[in-house]
């Protein structure tokens, strides 16, 4: 049994959802790119604003995989040779925080500075 009440309130959610556009509301984020070369993250140090959501761009410019990662963030990301992929950062507090190539621990290394 449907209460007839109901009816126009449905209706009228059903038009606002189809006249706001999908996605909107989402923030664009700012990106920066990371290249991987050789088993090295370039580039070595990265300065990147405090306080917003940013998005790395990572190539993987090898010719092997790379697992570009920073586990305190929860941020494991594998790409393929020749791929490139991203990964979203949370807001960041100023600081230093370093991502490495699961792949290449000793060479593949970078630090995001965030003022």
């Amino acid at each position: 049994m449907t209460c007839s009440f109901f009816r126009p309130m449905w209706s009228l959610a059903l038009m606002l959802a189809l006249l706001v556009p999908f996605g909107a509301g989402a923030e664009e984020l700012p990106g920066f790119e990371v290249v991987s070369r050789d088993g090295r993250l370039s580039p070595a140090r990265l300065e990147v604003p405090a306080g917003q959501r940013i998005k790395l761009i990572v190539s993987n410019q090898g010719k092997g995989p790379i697992e570009f990662e920073n586990l305190a963030m929860r941020i494991e990301k594998v790409v393929a040779p020749g791929a490139t992929s991203f990964v979203v950062l949370p807001r960041l507090k100023p600081g230093s925080y370093e991502f490495v190539d699961e792949f290449h621990p000793e060479t593949g290394k970078m630090q995001v500075i965030a003022r």
